[in-house]
């Protein structure tokens, strides 16, 4: 997902493409391509309205985007240096 193939530049996508393949199931074979869109709707439709997120206050997205105010936690700076072969 990203120019440099590092998944450290792109985790938050790698963190939700986790979540919806290890607690929603989408990691599975389906027998078609509209089965697979129907859950791959209903498995966001739950993490954005059901599914309380512990970095939001154990608020669902929804819910923590009607709040005036959110406060996002924040992570520190990762910092690493490419290796020269």
């Amino acid at each position: 997902m990203t120019e440099e193939y590092d998944p450290y530049e792109n985790a938050v996508a790698e963190r939700i493409n986790g979540i919806l393949k290890g607690e929603f199931g989408l990691d599975d074979i389906f027998e078609n391509y509209e089965f697979l869109e129907q859950q791959v709707l209903q498995a966001i439709a739950l993490y954005n309205q059901v599914r309380p997120h512990m970095s939001i206050g154990l608020l669902t997205p929804n819910q923590a985007h009607k709040q005036r105010k959110i406060k996002l936690k924040t992570w520190k700076q990762k910092t690493y240096t490419k290796l020269m072969i």
